[in-house]
């Protein structure tokens, strides 16, 4: 009881108070930020282009096909395996160009780690 003080604390409230609202401002704004990202990232697109322009995709949030481009010259009955395969390469590279995109705006929040920067 002889400490003066209601409580025992230092003038200000319970120690280390300061640090501790300071770390709350920050997880705020991280906060803010990594909402902002998510809404970037929704609207992120990509697009691939294969066999020399004959097909194009692109893709949206979701790996949701938003176009896909077919020349008319790349449609033939007898090899129809062909035009499968571009089609498939150019979906699978526009979903990696949208991850990468994805990933590298969400590591500008996060500081490349899924956790906090700094902790």
């Amino acid at each position: 009881m002889g400490r003066g003080r209601r409580g025992g604390y230092p003038r200000g409230g319970m120690p280390g108070g300061n640090q501790m609202n300071q770390l709350m401002r920050q997880a705020q704004k991280m906060q803010q930020e990594l909402e902002q990202a998510q809404e970037e990232v929704a609207e992120m697109t990509a697009e691939a282009t294969v066999g020399g322009g004959v097909v194009r995709v692109v893709i949206g949030a979701g790996h949701q096909i938003q176009e896909l481009d077919i020349k008319p010259e790349v449609v033939d009955p007898d090899d129809i395996e062909m035009l499968q395969d571009l089609i498939v390469a150019a979906v699978n590279d526009a979903c990696r160009q949208l991850d990468e995109k994805a990933e590298e705006r969400m590591s500008q929040v996060t500081g490349g780690n899924l956790g906090f920067p700094g902790f």
